[in-house]
């Protein structure tokens, strides 16, 4: 499997426990005067709609014209500027997460400008749906949709990196999130309680794989994704019993031992308490 595709494999995941907030959206117009020297506090898209932009950051400079979607991390200083011609796009402030990590994609280098080729689909969609919703503020749903075509954009990214068709380029090899908050070290974890869902697993055990007490080991892991490795464990496990319930190959009582589970009746609690219907009616 291709490393990316592994690494992105944890918002795939934990999918259901991400949620996206989007704080605000705007088109703006600007001349060839405009000169924009700033560090976002949120992550932000741009949507270009017109024009070329120049954007600096680090000495190094990067170029957007019209269809290109630019992905700026929290924090990351930069200085844009356009042509004579002026430009025009349209601008996202967002946030990303999973639990009370806000973070969570600045551990991946997505940060950048997304070439039109690559995502033209999803920006119509949701240039579209901009335009709907100010044409239609109060209709019913508008930004419900606005926000399900954002999500549609993101996903869009991290599949592009995840097969190797796009990296971003803004970061240079830096890592927005510090040293302290890495998903890499947790990368050993991860492949473990994958590879050990049919047995009950120890915090004791985990921490022991990245070197680090067990008490340090639960805070660290809460920071740097959001939720407990209790939370995670059980939300792998949820992942696998519907999959295995979908396949209709495995009776109840197998799937409680593919899981780790002493017995059915255990497994069966956990199922309904996750899903709110036992696993002998899910369907």
């Amino acid at each position: 499997m291709n490393m990316k595709m592994k690494d992105m494999g944890i918002l795939n995941e934990l999918s259901e426990l991400i949620s996206l907030r989007m704080k605000s959206v705007f088109a703006l117009d600007h001349d060839g005067k405009w000169v924009e020297h700033k560090a976002h506090i949120d992550y932000d898209l741009w949507f270009i709609q017109s024009g070329i932009l120049t954007i600096r950051i680090d000495g190094i400079e990067h170029q957007a014209r019209a269809g290109d979607v630019v992905f700026f991390y929290p924090g990351i200083p930069y200085m844009a500027s356009t042509t004579d011609q002026g430009c025009r796009f349209i601008y996202v402030h967002f946030d990303f997460e999973i639990g009370n990590q806000q973070r969570i994609l600045s551990d991946f280098p997505l940060s950048g400008i997304i070439p039109e080729q690559l995502i033209r689909e999803e920006t119509i969609l949701f240039v579209k749906a901009f335009m709907q919703s100010n044409q239609l503020d109060n209709m019913p749903g508008n930004r419900l949709y606005l926000k399900a075509c954002l999500m549609a954009v993101i996903a869009k990214i991290i599949e592009l990196y995840g097969q190797d068709r796009y990296t971003g380029t803004f970061l240079n090899g830096r890592r927005p999130r510090t040293a302290e908050l890495n998903l890499d070290v947790l990368q050993p974890v991860f492949s473990y309680i994958h590879s050990h869902l049919h047995k009950s697993i120890k915090m004791s055990e985990l921490a022991q794989l990245v070197g680090i007490s067990e008490k340090y080991f639960i805070t660290y892991f809460k920071k740097t994704l959001g939720i407990t490795p209790g939370q995670y464990i059980y939300q792998i496990k949820m992942n696998r019993a519907r999959d295995y319930l979908n396949l209709k190959k495995y009776t109840i009582q197998e799937i409680a031992s593919l899981l780790g589970y002493p017995d059915p009746f255990t497994f069966s609690k956990a199922f309904k308490k996750y899903y709110n219907v036992p696993p002998s009616k899910f369907d």
